[in-house]
């Protein structure tokens, strides 16, 4: 498997601690964790393999950090890219909006030609709507590290046994 870049932005530390759960599983010596606050984000094209993370804020907005550089990457081509996504929530104080800034990462490159690799089903969580379910699965992994916290590494566990075969 070619080395794999993990890109999260994250402002209380809830997604920068899931980009460093997801490495310790996978294993550190398989992947480069980045800071979007840190990078230039043309650094995504110099991977075959892509973990894109974030948390959620206010109504499911994106992170501040990849708000910023939203626009560039919707212009990356990421053409032969194999791309998972996740994001961390409140599921409790956001049910109406879970997990939504998965939504605006998704989005920004699903027509950039990327495979996009399947998320999780919406089975096992408690919210009302969020933006990040298609048919009933959200387009990545979500996390509650506020109320469900001994979940996330068995949800990481689980999503990994998806993402990782996907990975060339």
């Amino acid at each position: 498997m070619k080395k794999i870049g993990l890109f999260y932005g994250s402002t209380t530390g809830n997604a920068e601690n899931v980009a460093n759960i997801i490495a310790d599983k996978i294993g550190r010596d398989k992947v480069e964790v980045f800071n979007v606050a840190d990078i230039d984000i043309a650094e995504l094209v110099n991977f075959d393999n892509l973990i894109l993370g974030t948390s959620t804020w206010g109504f499911g907005d994106l992170q501040d950090d990849w708000e910023v550089l939203l626009s560039d990457l919707e212009e990356l081509d990421l053409s032969g890219k194999n791309v998972a996504l996740f994001a961390v929530g409140n599921s409790q104080s956001n049910s109406d909006s879970f997990c939504g800034s998965m939504s605006h990462l998704y989005n920004a490159i699903k027509e950039n030609g990327p495979k996009i690799i399947e998320g999780v089903s919406v089975e096992g969580y408690s919210f009302d709507e969020s933006d990040s379910v298609i048919d009933d699965k959200f387009v990545g992994l979500a996390i509650d590290e506020d109320n469900e916290s001994d979940l996330t590494e068995g949800r990481v566990d689980n999503w990994l046994k998806t993402v990782l075969p996907n990975f060339s």
